[in-house]
């Protein structure tokens, strides 16, 4: 393995040879997200504001939940044309991967009814949702679909990113109730939970001896400081 040393003499791996490790939390924050996904859906305390939107629109075209979450994502990326995003690896292994995984968890995990059993299976979704945030994110192989439309938004309106979240997530939980898309307690837990844990697992699985990116903005897939990709200031 190459290794250089830094300003304080002491080895560190050289990008090039941070890859295989870049890839193995890439796929295995992916793979961990959809699952946090379909264990959330079986919780049936209420879903994120994207899988309610997805949600809605699967109870009224008869698709699978991850069929919808995929076919979404792919139309999303659409939109990144006009914003003058670029999609990474991390990206398009996004589209793929989070829904196919969501159908998988939800064959394999039976339905509960126990309200026992589902409020601890609904806090672990949240927590596995945050460290398979700070997984993937941490990777640097480009952000999501959805991240992307947050971020090229900002960019392109020079609207805060806190802001332009907020409207998206609002208009698409709207939306998605509407369509007859789970909203609950589960909801409210995870809009003040995910920050504060996705921002913990970033720090815990960044990967030292990657160059410094030139940006904040996890649009473009780089990320100045773990604490600032997700809520960025």
């Amino acid at each position: 393995m190459s290794i250089t040393r830094d300003s304080g003499s002491r080895e560190s791996a050289t990008p090039r040879a941070l890859l295989p490790r870049r890839l193995v939390q890439l796929y295995a924050g992916l793979v961990l997200y959809g699952v946090s996904m379909g264990l959330m859906l079986r919780a049936e305390l209420g879903l994120e504001p994207w899988s309610v939107l997805n949600q809605g629109i699967s109870r009224h075209t008869g698709l699978t939940i991850g069929t919808v979450t995929i076919v979404s994502g792919a139309l999303i990326l659409l939109l990144w044309i006009p914003l003058r995003q670029r999609p990474g690896l991390g990206t398009v292994s996004n589209v793929v991967i989070l829904g196919a995984v969501m159908d998988a968890t939800l064959a394999l995990v039976p339905q509960v009814h126990a309200l026992a059993v589902r409020i601890p299976l609904l806090a672990f979704a949240v927590v596995l949702n945050g460290a398979a945030t700070g997984l993937y994110i941490s990777a640097r192989f480009g952000p999501g679909p959805r991240d992307g439309l947050m971020t090229g938004l900002h960019l392109r309106t020079g609207r805060p990113v806190r802001l332009v979240r907020t409207c998206i997530e609002v208009t698409v939980l709207a939306v998605g109730f509407a369509l007859g898309g789970s909203i609950g307690a589960g909801t409210v837990v995870y809009a003040l939970a995910i920050g504060p844990m996705a921002q913990f697992f970033l720090r815990y699985f960044a990967i030292k001896g990657l160059p410094e990116p030139p940006s904040p903005v996890v649009a473009r897939g780089t990320v100045a400081s773990p604490e600032r990709a997700i809520l960025p200031e």
